[in-house]
């Protein structure tokens, strides 16, 4: 008959055999896991530019206050004064009226004589 190390079972074999496939599968799930998840990988990508959209909108929006602000500074300049726009800015702030003018206060006065419904 034959001798007892020549009936080997194959399974040390085929786990060498294996080792290295599941070594690499391993590291590669490692640098697929961090390339999606990673601090410098897909979804941290996307969110910079969600981020990224959301000021260029804050940004714009910021622009076109400005924008509205320096045309009326320039308005109030003395070389191009528009008498207009002083006058209304005069009224807002001092709150005076014209005498020709009808004053209409939008915030009623309460009647404490007159009970609610």
């Amino acid at each position: 008959m034959g001798s007892p190390e020549l009936i080997r079972t194959s399974e040390p074999l085929r786990l060498r055999q294996a080792l290295i496939p599941i070594a690499c599968i391993v590291v590669l799930g490692y640098f697929a896991y961090h390339a999606v998840y990673g601090r410098h990988g897909f979804i941290a990508w996307l969110d910079i530019q969600n981020r990224i959209d959301t000021l260029q909108h804050q940004l714009s929006e910021v622009e076109t206050k400005r924008g509205q602000l320096d045309r009326q500074v320039a308005l109030l300049r003395p070389e191009s004064l528009d008498p207009d726009l002083l006058d209304e800015r005069a009224r807002a702030a001092l709150g005076y009226g014209g005498a020709n003018e009808v004053v209409i206060f939008l915030d009623r006065p309460t009647d404490r004589s007159r009970p609610r419904r």
